[in-house]
């Protein structure tokens, strides 16, 4: 029998997360399958997710209407029922946690506010509110790659939790998170705190670069580029990861226990249909890595993916396409932190839409 083409990817030292979670994935049955069948191995949310979740479905009416009587605020409310969520996709992530090597995998991520994305003081609050409220070791707490999210990652991680950093698109913030990482850990340690258990991703986005590029790049006669910018970034990015999680500074935090924080492709679904549909996903397989994925690219690498370790592959033409970036004045930095500015959008659309849908339930309960 053909060996499973997602669970292939492991051998490869990449593990696959899934990009979704609702009531009925955990109720039915299907995490529990696609961990076994797929070798799934963690689990992401985000508020876009929680909120197609629950305007979707019925699954939250008893639990919205019974929360509506405690004179809750729709933020308390939401989060009420996504911690429900959360511990129980932990509960059934446990065993993959507990696998030989422990704590390697079997993560769930929950995000903070959206609404905080640039407010570090209340990231930090709300984080450990968070981490206190799941009780489980094999979560982690999603808080956006922003300059002002970057004093929260360090404060989070000195503070012992487990933390997804999101919402990254451009090199240098991508530095700063793994700086910022590599800070509290060391603050921890100074504070003569174990360091052994934490662990940590950087979640680069990739599908939006090239959806946000592309374009440009016909302006300026790089047509034979499209598609490749998101993919050059990540490489380098990696390149990155092995820079600062090697050597004696990251050596003397190893000693310890620490753990690299890896990086975390999301945003791996193909957006142009000119490309392949599972794009992303194998460009990028390599050790040491994780990736994100929506539940239809998920079946459609089931079906036909192609597992391969491609992450090192042509590091050189990953230079040259940036540096025919450079050399066309397409600045990739500025883009970057645009699409940084529009993902905090993306995010707080759903979820205030998502509070509204609280909001609604709450009156028809």
């Amino acid at each position: 029998m053909e060996t499973n083409k997602v669970k292939k990817i492991h051998d490869y030292g990449q593990s696959i997360w899934l990009d979704f979670i609702d009531r009925e994935i955990i109720k039915s049955g299907k995490l529990k399958q696609l961990i076994e069948v797929d070798g799934v191995r963690g689990l992401t949310s985000n508020p876009a997710i929680f909120e197609k979740a629950i305007s979707s479905s019925a699954d939250y009416d008893a639990d919205i209407a019974e929360l509506a009587r405690e004179n809750l605020s729709n933020d308390d409310i939401f989060y009420r029922l996504a911690v429900k969520d959360i511990q129980q996709a932990a509960d059934i992530l446990l065993a993959v946690y507990n696998e030989e090597v422990k704590g390697a995998d079997g993560y769930v991520s929950l995000e903070v506010s959206p609404l905080l994305a640039l407010d570090t003081e209340g990231t930090i609050k709300q984080a450990l509110e968070l981490w206190k409220a799941v009780d489980r070791k094999n979560v982690m707490i999603k808080i956006p790659g922003t300059q002002p999210g970057l004093a929260a990652i360090k404060k989070t991680i000195s503070e012992g939790l487990n933390i997804n950093v999101t919402l990254l698109f451009g090199l240098e913030r991508y530095r700063e998170v793994a700086e910022a990482y590599i800070e509290g850990l060391e603050e921890r340690l100074e504070k003569g705190q174990s360091i052994n258990e934490i662990s940590s991703v950087a979640s680069f986005f990739l599908s939006r670069i090239d959806v946000l590029i592309d374009p440009i790049l016909d302006e300026k006669h790089l047509g034979e580029l499209k598609g490749e910018v998101a993919i050059a970034s990540a490489k380098k990015a990696y390149e990155i990861y092995k820079e600062l999680f090697s050597g004696e500074r990251w050596e003397k935090l190893a000693a310890k226990g620490a753990r690299p924080q890896r990086l975390l492709w999301a945003s791996t679904s193909s957006k142009n249909p000119a490309f392949k549909d599972t794009k992303y996903v194998e460009a990028l397989i390599g050790p040491d890595t994780v990736d994100t994925i929506p539940m239809e690219t998920l079946e459609a690498y089931r079906d036909h993916g192609d597992p391969e370790s491609r992450l090192e592959i042509d590091l050189e033409g990953a230079s040259s396409v940036l540096a025919q970036l450079r050399h066309a004045e397409i600045d990739l930095a500025q883009l970057t932190q645009q699409l940084e500015d529009e993902g905090i959008e993306k995010f707080k659309t759903p979820y205030e839409k998502l509070l509204n849908a609280i909001e609604q339930q709450k009156h028809s309960a």
